[in-house]
């Protein structure tokens, strides 16, 4: 059988892993989120305890590879908390959210401390409490110009997620390597599997892109006065 072939019968089996591959990275952005935000909060506007802990939280999870972080929670933290019957998808999902939340607290933080000061000094004044003023003024303008530095998560993400593979994930990359072990074709299937991400690559972008230009706050970051 010819290498051609080979890839037209194998290519719908290879797409099959799209979809766990898609499903990773979204459930790890969303992670990223629903922490990432609140730790980025905890950074500018909590306690001295609060910044600390997080702090922690950042180094670690910045500081490890993405590997040795699965590992460490598929063969040692799970199980050791009665979590060890969760499947590889979902530990490589929680993982990469984790790991994702650490980096995204900093492009949230980043983007709040860049709203001025003076309009939380002045949604105070106006009677509005400390969370409320967060939540109504300073979180609306921040998540806006945080939308550029957070698009590049998901191609991080993205490619990260290929590294699931080490856990039994089965994604683009764990079915690529099973077509190759059963077929004994090696560069077309692996350069196949590289158009599948550049693909998946180029069209994430586009869409996050494009949600850029949707909400952009005119004249910010361009230099207008």
């Amino acid at each position: 059988m010819d290498v051609l072939s080979i890839l037209i019968d194998w290519f719908p089996y290879l797409l099959s892993g799209v979809t766990v591959t898609i499903g990773l990275v979204i459930a790890a952005l969303g992670i990223g989120i629903i922490l990432g935000l609140p730790m980025a909060i905890g950074q500018v506007y909590g306690s001295r305890p609060v910044r600390s802990l997080i702090g922690v939280y950042v180094w670690f999870f910045r500081g490890l590879p993405i590997l040795v972080l699965l590992f460490l929670f598929w063969f040692g933290i799970f199980p050791g908390i009665g979590l060890g019957h969760l499947s590889a998808f979902i530990v490589g999902a929680v993982v990469l959210g984790l790991r994702g939340a650490a980096y995204q607290s900093q492009i949230f933080r980043g983007a709040i401390q860049s709203v001025g000061e003076g309009q939380m000094i002045a949604a105070r004044s106006l009677g509005m409490s400390r969370l409320t003023a967060i939540r109504s003024v300073i979180l609306p303008q921040a998540m806006r110009i945080a939308l550029p530095g957070w698009s590049n998560e998901y191609p991080n993400i993205l490619t990260d997620s290929a590294v699931c593979y080490a856990i039994g994930v089965a994604e683009l990359l764990t079915l690529a390597s099973r077509i190759v072990a059963q077929t004994n074709v090696m560069m077309p299937i692996y350069l196949a599997t590289a158009g599948i991400f550049i693909i998946l690559n180029y069209g994430g972008l586009k869409i996050l892109h494009g949600l850029e230009r949707r909400v952009e706050i005119p004249g910010f970051g361009t230099g207008a006065v």
